[in-house]
């Protein structure tokens, strides 16, 4: 799919949200979550994550009854696989989690992003060296 392709689908997705995505989102949004900038419906590669937490390299999918058959669990080993090789991690929570244990859902993903580190700063974010001239 091209990248065009792909941000229209993200768009259309961001619309037609569930009711999971829609409760979860407004625990995300607006760095409610401990300061974190959260956005959803993220394009990564070749996917579309449906929530992304860009400075932890951080996705949090939100599964339904469509990830339950086994072509559909391996569907998501692979793209889970892909995305941890391009530096993601990825959490799934199912909505019901989300729908009945809002609070156990926030704590899943909060402990997340503190075992999985920021990465390295950019050299635009680094501090300069001190000279040692005085």
């Amino acid at each position: 799919m091209r990248d065009g392709a792909k941000t229209d689908l993200a768009r259309q997705l961001r619309k037609s949200e569930t009711a999971a995505e829609k409760r979860l989102w407004q625990a995300l949004r607006d760095r409610r979550l401990d300061g974190h900038k959260f956005v959803r419906q993220a394009t990564v590669g070749p996917y579309i994550a449906d929530f992304l937490c860009r400075e932890r390299k951080l996705i949090v999918e939100l599964d339904g009854a469509t990830h339950s058959s086994d072509a559909d669990i391996l569907s998501d080993r692979r793209r889970t696989a892909h995305l941890g090789r391009l530096g993601y991690k990825v959490v799934r929570l199912q909505n019901s989690d989300v729908l009945n244990a809002m609070d156990l859902a926030v704590m899943v993903i909060r402990e997340a992003l503190r075992e999985f580190p920021s990465p390295a700063p950019r050299a635009a974010e680094r501090p300069l060296p001190q000279s040692g001239r005085g």
